[in-house]
């Protein structure tokens, strides 16, 4: 029996856990709580992705009406059946013997997914079987996600579930409607896991952590069961979902399956709970379903350096999956390989960003603890987990600890790999990168958000492209990749400025100082500057009360406005090629053609 069971309810990545739960446990042990942890999300997919399910999922489409590209499939069902199990095998690191046959392309069935011939050898060479494989093992299972999709369940995809129903709640009855239809396929897989836990474990609370909507279904499944078979459980949920969604939470539907939410980080709310202490930062529903808010807005924590080092218990037996859907090495990182996740510091260190949630704990609050700490955390991790690789997932790292960092790997003679993200600013210096390079560092990603001298501005960012060009320079020279996280859509920016953006990610890509970027759309949120004062950059918000349920994203309009659709679907076309190595020698305005 313990105290708490923590929940990673489906689906996040598949490589290595998601850290929420490994820091929680960490932290209550080390106050002496009984607690166990579980990745639901990894034991979904195993469970999932075998032959006897496998054969199952065939039986049943070989009765429905399907489309050409799942007619294809379903005629390959015996390669599919017979080939599961191997590729799980493979992908999972148990059996590296696959590999030259798997990199094999006329191994796999022809689908849409099948890369050529030579677009594989551009990639990989001729001698980078195992990444090759482990490319091409991933579309066979990306073939199989899209037939259970559209066929089985449409809720499910390989690192989500349900996501797009529980995007926009901005009432709990969509998701209370999905909750009363009967379970179906993948839920019955992943409850029939859930109901094992619970057995196994006889906890008095479970606590789910929701970092994502596409979390959020599959954890209100687990916590329907557990209301229907141990009502005497007690169900508490937090997370990112929870954190930045349903502040301002008035519809009690919630409550029917969840005891408790808590808010921000879960660390003291999560011990009050637990040891019977005054509650804080935690919504309820009373027994005349009203919601009360327990000190909600204290900013009462434990110290960063107090709460302990993350502990991978109950999870060190999973078989995480490599997966290398994109063929951009930079890319690959956050679906390729285990990696310990680390925080080196709490918040971030500039939070003025007008775009950013700079208003919330997790941003506002930055909090240092010292650097041998860090690194005494990090042998323990290594010695616990076998794994000497490092995802320190900062908001962003700053980097005078980074550079304290490097001196204490250094010193300490530890060989270790790890990448994080920081801000491109002039402090990473050629002196620095080198240093970080030596310590281990591979990678960096960071926000060059619109790479428009006026939005930068604007966004009061604190960098300009000159400086995070030259940022980028001294990473590359010394052989850290760079990911850029770019923006489009900004209130008042203009046609011209989005192409001139893109030029300027052009001339990064051409000159091998950025090596992976991806573009996302502009949203104005109700936990930033730009969301509460829409006004400073020139904006007008369309919506004035909140929702019963989730609220984060704000409509606005602006002076203006340009074909957002058609403008990010550009980006996003040239982007994909600029990390392929294509398209860096075309005037940026051919992607912008209609």
């Amino acid at each position: 029996m313990c105290k708490i069971l923590l929940i990673t309810p489906p689906l996040t990545q598949l490589n290595t856990p998601y850290p929420a739960t490994m820091q929680l446990l960490g932290f209550l042990r080390s106050k002496h709580i009984e607690a166990q942890q579980a990745d639901l999300s990894i034991e979904l997919i195993e469970a999932l992705f075998t032959k006897a399910n496998i054969t199952a999922i065939f039986e049943h489409v070989a009765r429905l009406k399907l489309s050409k590209q799942h007619r294809i499939i379903s005629q390959q069902a015996d390669f599919y059946i017979r080939t599961i199990e191997p590729v799980m095998q493979f992908l999972s690191g148990r059996d590296h013997s696959l590999a030259t046959r798997f990199s094999n392309r006329a191994f796999w069935p022809v689908t849409k997914r099948l890369p050529a011939d030579e677009d594989l050898e551009w990639a990989f060479g001729t001698l980078g079987n195992y990444d090759r494989a482990t490319h091409l093992c991933t579309l066979f299972l990306k073939d199989l996600c899209d037939l259970i999709q559209k066929n089985i369940d449409s809720h499910f995809e390989l690192i989500r579930y349900a996501e797009s129903l529980c995007m926009y709640l901005s009432d709990f009855e969509p998701l209370q409607k999905e909750l009363e239809k009967p379970l179906t396929f993948i839920d019955t897989l992943l409850l029939a896991i859930f109901e094992k836990k619970i057995e196994t474990y006889h906890p008095e609370f479970v606590g789910f952590t929701v970092p994502f909507p596409g979390n959020l279904y599959s954890a209100m499944r687990c916590a329907q069961w557990l209301k229907a078979n141990h009502p005497s459980i007690k169900t508490i949920m937090g997370g990112g979902y929870v954190n930045t969604e349903l502040r301002q939470l008035n519809d009690t539907g919630i409550f029917n399956f969840i005891d408790y939410l808590v808010f921000d980080d879960g660390e003291l709310p999560l011990f009050r709970l637990l040891t019977g202490g005054a509650l804080v930062r935690t919504l309820y529903c009373d027994t005349e379903k009203n919601i009360v808010r327990e000190q909600f807005d204290s900013a009462v924590n434990f110290k960063f350096s107090d709460i302990g080092t993350p502990d991978y218990d109950g999870l060190l037996t999973n078989n995480y999956l490599n997966l290398i859907e994109l063929t951009n090495p930079m890319h690959a990182l956050w679906s390729n390989g285990r990696w310990n996740k680390m925080t080196l510091a709490h918040g971030c260190y500039w939070a003025k960003c007008v775009f950013c949630d700079g208003t919330l704990d997790y941003i506002r609050r930055f909090e240092k603890a010292p650097v041998e700490m860090l690194v005494d955390r990090m042998e323990i991790l290594m010695q616990q987990t076998g794994i000497s690789g490092f995802h320190f997932v900062d908001e962003a790292a700053p980097p005078v600890i980074l550079r304290k960092l490097a001196e204490e790997i250094l010193k300490r003679k530890l060989t270790v790999t790890y990448w994080t993200n920081i801000r491109f600013e002039k402090s990473f210096t050629a002196e620095l990168c080198y240093l970080l390079a030596q310590s281990g560092c591979i990678a960096v990603s960071g926000g060059l958000e619109v790479a428009s001298p006026r939005i930068l501005e604007l966004i009061n960012k604190g960098i300009t492209i000159e400086t995070a060009r030259e940022c980028m320079k001294n990473l590359s020279d010394n052989g850290i990749m760079t990911h850029a996280y770019l923006m489009y859509g900004f209130p008042t920016q203009t046609a011209r400025e989005t192409i001139e953006s893109l030029e300027v990610v052009r001339s990064l890509f051409a000159s091998n100082y950025l090596h992976s970027a991806f573009w996302h759309r502009y949203a104005m949120t109700i936990h930033s500057p730009s969301g509460q004062t829409p006004e400073i950059v020139g904006a007008r918000a369309e919506q004035s009360t909140y929702n019963s349920f989730a609220n984060n994203e704000i409509p606005f309009s602006t002076p203006n406005p340009i074909d957002l659709d058609f403008y990010g679907e550009a980006l996003r076309k040239a982007c994909f090629n600029y990390m392929q190595g294509a398209g860096l020698d075309l005037d940026v305005k051919t992607w912008f053609t209609k």
